[in-house]
């Protein structure tokens, strides 16, 4: 499975940026993956920048408005998406600072949130990684899911 991070913008906070580079490399020993940042704009033209960084992969968009899961309920998640040959990146989508629009809610494959808060989208995107990392070595049953 190849994972590409979609963010808006760069990360510029220092801990967003050595967190999202510590997760990567991490990740990088399970699978294959990127981190892709798009132009800052209007909503609309973040969008179309987002859709276009994703196209053809699964897009799997934390929004506040998603699905809650837990983690070991997102690791069944992909390990559904891993098991079906059709499918083989997965485009993980933060949004920037005004959030998502309607046109990427409705090319999203799934809809994910971290709960009902609104988070900043460096952090967002940190987090995303985190939570990508632990899934697979809670899928290894390595130690640092626990």
């Amino acid at each position: 499975m190849k994972w590409r991070f979609i963010s808006v913008g760069k990360p510029s906070l220092q801990y967003a940026k050595g967190g999202v580079e510590e997760y990567l490399k991490r990740l990088r020993r399970y699978v294959s993956v990127e981190h892709v940042s798009v132009k800052n704009g209007s909503r609309e033209e973040e969008q179309i920048r987002l859709l276009a960084a994703s196209e053809g992969c699964y897009r799997m968009v934390f929004d506040e408005r998603g699905e809650l899961l837990t983690t070991r309920g997102l690791a069944e998640v992909v390990t559904d998406l891993e098991m079906d040959g059709a499918i083989k990146s997965i485009a993980l989508i933060i949004g920037g600072a005004e959030g998502h629009g309607d046109a990427i809610r409705q090319a999203a494959d799934r809809i994910i949130s971290f709960g009902r808060l609104t988070l900043q989208h460096e952090l967002a995107l940190v987090a995303a990684a985190e939570q990508v990392y632990r899934i697979y070595t809670l899928k290894r049953g390595e130690p640092y899911h626990r």
